[in-house]
């Protein structure tokens, strides 16, 4: 989430980003409601600090015997105001943070602009597609011939959009995985297994609360959510912290089991293995000074590039 002070003091850059990803965000009303925070904020601690001098001008009365009452009742006056600022202030600073919530990342200067995936810009490429001199199969016909996914009685067993890997298929997830793991511990990676189901803060720290609940299978008593992505919980291990520079960066790698409701494809690549309810996934994620970003992500694309 953006600072909410940055957003104020960068006004135009964030329009300009929000624009160049397509995305409206209502700046004006987040401002309003915002000044709106600061002048309440800035009453109350005017407030406090009255009360202050005068509970101390009630105890010097008190001592030397002398009436009160006259401050006794400013006093009540104060705080009965600090009361209801108090409540107005948590409001705003609900419909604050709400509004901060849903604005998305903001892309590098270099980023071009675009409408959607029709207008992306091929930045590299290695070899060429291959071309075919007969029709070939859909990966799910490939499967069943081969008799490593079974998808008919995987939707027998929980519904669509899911996938029972058996056989040399089983192997081949499970030795995808510990490919994936292997060769990322020689890059340094540190191996991470993680809850699975994590909570409402967890989701909120990384960006899928509350904008993406109706993609996120929850569970209602207690609440927890099944993560979408081991990005979640990796991220979470040092939420609230503060770590060293000279600790950085810090990489990690997950496999975890990943879980999507896919609320918004109903009717799109319906079969096979695109837009799974489940599926398995291995996770980088880096720790690094915000100077050392750009560097850091290069490395981490080419560690993934490497295993394609």
């Amino acid at each position: 989430m953006l600072d909410a002070r940055f957003v104020r003091e960068n006004v135009q850059q964030i329009q300009a980003a929000l624009h160049k990803r397509g995305y409206e965000f209502p700046l004006q009303e987040f401002l309003a409601i915002d000044e709106k925070r600061v002048q309440v904020l800035k009453e109350t601690e005017e407030l406090r600090n009255r009360r202050n001098t005068v509970s101390e001008e009630i105890g010097r009365k008190k001592r030397d015997k002398t009436d009160a009452s006259a401050e006794l009742e400013d006093m009540k006056a104060v705080s009965d105001r600090i009361k209801i600022l108090d409540e107005q202030l948590k409001s705003l600073e609900d419909e604050t943070r709400g509004l901060l919530l849903t604005i998305p990342n903001i892309p590098q200067d270099s980023v071009p602009a675009g409408r959607d995936e029709t207008e992306n810009v091929t930045i590299r490429q290695w070899g060429q597609p291959r071309e075919f001199d007969f029709t070939p199969l859909n990966h799910w016909d490939i499967a069943e011939k081969l008799g490593i996914i079974d998808f008919d009685r995987a939707s027998k067993i929980a519904g669509a959009r899911f996938a029972l890997m058996k056989g040399a298929g089983a192997r081949l997830e499970r030795a995808l995985m510990n490919f994936m793991l292997d060769t990322n511990a020689g890059h340094g990676y540190t191996e991470i297994f993680p809850p699975i189901l994590v909570n409402r803060e967890s989701m909120t720290g990384t960006g899928q609360l509350p904008k993406f609940e109706a993609e996120l299978f929850k569970i209602s008593d207690p609440e927890f959510y099944l993560i979408p992505t081991a990005e979640v919980p990796v991220t979470n291990i040092h939420r609230d912290e503060i770590l060293r520079e000279s600790d950085l960066p810090v990489y990690y790698m997950a496999y975890t089991p990943c879980f999507r409701r896919e609320a918004g494809s109903y009717g799109k690549d319906t079969r096979g293995l695109i837009r799974q309810h489940q599926f398995n996934k291995v996770e980088l994620v880096k720790f690094c000074k915000p100077e050392d970003s750009p560097e850091e992500h290069e490395k981490l694309t080419g560690n993934a590039e490497e295993l394609l």
